[in-house]
């Protein structure tokens, strides 16, 4: 692995885990084994980093947002997906979603950094809005609800619920949260 993505994996971890203001280059610099100087070489400026790490994550986001399209069947199986994707990024209770973790702390993040997560959260948005919609055509999802309107409140939902389960240290808390959101899946 390259020392780039080594200081990309590292500084993710500590933000997901302590969040991006909790931690340093001297932090880097001890977990990756190299000097400060060799981070700023890299990455100049702390929003450097941040911009770095929203975009990956961003990118790799979407990445599992279209396999799950991909490998699921019904709209209710993409739902369960998604809710996979975010239980997954709790790591047994111990940290959020990077995305969580940087909307927490967004007073701290310059236009870029904040463009970058708005986008972030456009392209949830939007890829939730189509699955109601596909739930509503296979009746796999119930109906009624507006799509739009459902795909917000799933937003909000899972990841509050992934403050929750952080803050108890307890993966079991987020599924506790988001039950309903799979109880009338067909």
């Amino acid at each position: 692995m390259d020392t780039k993505t080594h200081l990309l994996d590292s500084a993710e971890r500590l933000a997901r885990s302590k969040g991006f203001d909790a931690f340093s280059y001297a932090d880097l610099s001890k977990d990756v084994g190299i000097r400060k100087a060799s981070i700023h070489h890299h990455f100049p400026t702390k929003a450097d980093l941040a911009l770095a790490l929203i975009r990956r994550y961003r990118e790799a986001f979407t990445l599992s947002l279209a396999k799950a399209r991909q490998d699921a069947s019904t709209a209710g199986e993409q739902l369960q997906a998604y809710l996979d994707i975010y239980r997954a990024a709790l790591h047994g209770g111990e940290q959020v979603c990077l995305c969580v973790a940087l909307s927490a702390g967004r007073d701290s993040f310059d236009a870029p950094v904040l463009g970058e997560l708005e986008l972030f959260h456009e392209e949830s948005i939007g890829w939730l809005i189509a699955l109601f919609e596909r739930g509503q055509l296979d009746a796999t999802l119930p109906k009624g609800a507006d799509p739009e309107a459902q795909a917000w409140a799933t937003l909000a939902q899972v990841e509050g619920a992934q403050l929750i389960a952080r803050a108890a240290r307890d993966p079991k808390r987020f599924d506790q949260a988001v039950r309903h959101l799979t109880a009338n899946v067909q």
